[in-house]
């Protein structure tokens, strides 16, 4: 197999269907919350960021940016690697115990992104609970909907719940591929 031509058509694939990303080369502003400089092939122009995981500009916060620089000046920059590879960073035991105390739970644990959270959560469920009925929005977040339609979703029934006012629901046993096949639900399944 020409590997090398395959990777090229999948590329050009890509790029005539539209779905070829390029990332937004930015960079952010301390103090011009949410503006950043956006850099281009054309030149650099300022950009509004309203997408970002920074809702509310605590990234920018003069208390947060000086725990930071006190964490940095302590133990350096970067993790070293994953958790489970390089151990817990102490910071980050403290900051569980914290969410937990403050949601009245015996423990927390932080995830990188919601996307993992979401897909680790998902997942687990799937392994643990036998028989498991997942019930999915249609509408549901790309996290969400990734949880839903991985690997290990292959034992699991996906009930998706469309929002175009008709109230027939769809379900679906994940199967190889990761897909959802999905037919009308039967009188009585849901």
């Amino acid at each position: 197999m020409d590997y090398e031509d395959r990777f090229r058509q999948h590329l050009e694939s890509l790029h005539s269907e539209g779905r070829y990303r390029v990332f937004a080369d930015l960079k952010r502003r301390c103090g011009a919350y949410p503006t950043a400089d956006h850099f281009t092939e054309e030149g650099t122009h300022d950009v509004t960021v309203w997408c970002s995981n920074d809702y509310l500009g605590m990234s920018q916060h003069p208390a947060v940016r000086a725990a930071m620089h006190e964490a940095i000046d302590a133990v350096g920059a970067g993790s070293g690697g994953t958790r489970n590879i390089s151990g817990t960073s102490h910071y980050h035991v403290e900051l569980e115990a914290e969410l937990a105390d403050l949601h009245g739970k015996n423990a927390a644990l932080l995830f990188t992104s919601a996307y993992i959270a979401n897909d680790a959560t998902l997942s687990t469920l799937v392994r643990l609970i036998p028989g498991l009925v997942i019930f999915s929005d249609e509408k549901n977040h790309a996290m969400a909907q990734a949880g839903v339609d991985c690997r290990s979703m292959q034992r699991a029934d996906v009930v998706t719940v469309p929002r175009s006012g008709n109230e027939q629901v769809v379900r679906g046993k994940v199967g190889v591929g990761c897909k959802v096949h999905a037919e009308p639900a039967q009188a009585g399944v849901v």
